[in-house]
């Protein structure tokens, strides 16, 4: 199982400094990945955990850490994809893949916030049609020399796109969801699966098996599907309901729970601590605090 971090991208320490110094002592540590995540937007009134409320944009965070770092891969987990083309993420996820040389990974999910829907004037639904479509207008972009897609919900004539993106076939696409139908999407379709940040350790084994169980009947090698899980840490405090929780010894012996439910990289997310990814936090202990972490639990 590779071990990742999360990109700081939420509240106090998400600011120039932090993101590219986090990201070279990252991949100094021999993280194999920084993941970051998308809020566009909170509602007046409305109720979300700190992590949520003050949050970069993840694919420009990402091409920040990309020009100080050489090796460590820099994903998104997720954007949601009715909020843009995919012609115009496409353009995206092919620059980042283009200026990292060719690191770029491409998590996707539909979204679930009201707020974010009406101020993008987008619609998930249905689900299901609407990510299989998209993944093919990416993929014919990513490869094909002249475009082209016709479908329900997307048209693109045909066209060109460049520079593709240096990884034969493009960034790999993951999907994220948790009902079944998704789970088996992202094994059928996907290059893999990536969890929520509420997923527990059971959801992650159901998951892992309904993946897998979808690419083998699909005619693809269920061992090459990428099975990617955001690891909230606690550190310091045991709790029984958050496996990434206690002593370093805890943490890290929790984590090989992961690797024995199949997952095959796990990346610890500290903008979930509120210490860390709170707007309220303070910036220089939000700092010295991650970079304990970072550095108790790297993986080398």
């Amino acid at each position: 199982m590779l071990i990742s971090c999360g990109c700081p991208v939420a509240g106090a320490w998400a600011d120039p400094m932090s993101l590219t110094g986090f990201a070279m002592r990252a991949e100094e540590l021999g993280y194999h990945g920084l993941w970051t995540f998308q809020r566009l937007l909170v509602g007046a009134g409305e109720q979300m955990a700190p992590v949520y409320h003050s949050v970069l944009d993840p694919l420009l965070a990402l091409t920040y850490a990309a020009a100080r770092t050489t090796t460590i891969r820099l994903g998104v987990a997720v954007i949601n994809l009715p909020y843009l083309s995919p012609a115009y993420l496409a353009k995206q996820a092919a620059t980042l893949d283009v200026l990292s040389g060719g690191r770029a990974d491409l998590g996707l999910g539909t979204g679930w916030s009201e707020v974010e829907f009406a101020a993008t004037g987008s619609d998930p639904n249905p689900r299901g049609p609407r990510t299989e479509e998209y993944l093919s207008v990416l993929r014919t972009l990513f490869t094909d020399e002249v475009a082209s897609f016709d479908g329900e919900f997307y048209r693109l004539p045909a066209s060109t796109m460049a520079p593709r993106p240096v990884q034969p076939g493009g960034p790999p696409i993951l999907l994220g969801g948790t009902a079944e139908s998704a789970l088996r999407r992202a094994g059928r379709i996907a290059d893999g699966w990536v969890s929520s940040s509420r997923a527990s350790l059971d959801d992650i084994r159901r998951g892992t098996q309904i993946v897998r169980q979808a690419a083998e009947e699909a005619g693809r090698d269920p061992d090459r599907v990428r099975i990617v899980v955001r690891g909230v840490v606690q550190a310091g405090r045991r709790d029984d309901g958050i496996p990434l929780s206690g002593d370093w010894a805890q943490i890290k012996g929790n984590a090989e729970l992961y690797a024995q439910a199949g997952v095959t990289e796990l990346f610890y997310d500290l903008n979930w601590d509120p210490l860390i990814g709170s707007p309220d936090a303070d910036p220089r202990a939000a700092g010295e605090r991650a970079e304990e972490i970072l550095t108790a639990l790297a993986p080398r």
